[in-house]
């Protein structure tokens, strides 16, 4: 299985993109969907994720008030709309999904399901 991430680009510092996260042979209901981000040099790092069943939401401390995580149940996605952009917000982000207990979210080894990533840019 492997989830569709979209939506990357450049931007200048200080606009928004927004991602999106599908999967045509895997319904998220159950799931927890993910983002992760890895910018050159770094390690991957959770950014933000959604448990479908309930809709609970958790941010990283750097991205909270800027970047917003929602789902569609219907069309079986998860957008990550991110605004006020910062040039450190430059990565290839990346969607998962699993089944991790609310503490662990950000531990991307517990997340069976990834996309292929996609590359935002942000210029200074």
């Amino acid at each position: 299985v492997q989830l569709q991430a979209s939506g990357g680009g450049l931007v200048q510092a200080g606009g928004s993109l927004r991602l999106s996260c599908t999967a045509s042979e895997l319904t998220f209901s159950g799931y927890t969907v993910a983002w992760f981000r890895q910018a050159p040099g770094k390690e991957r790092e959770f950014v933000s994720s959604i448990r479908w069943s309930g809709g609970n939401t958790i941010y990283t401390e750097s991205v909270k008030g800027r970047f917003r995580i929602s789902k569609a149940n219907a069309k079986n996605t998860v957008d990550l709309q991110m605004n006020t952009l910062k040039s450190e917000d430059t990565a290839v982000y990346y969607c998962a999904a699993g089944r991790p207990i609310t503490s662990a979210v950000h531990q991307s080894n517990l997340y069976y399901y990834w996309g292929q990533g996609t590359l935002v840019t942000v210029s200074s």
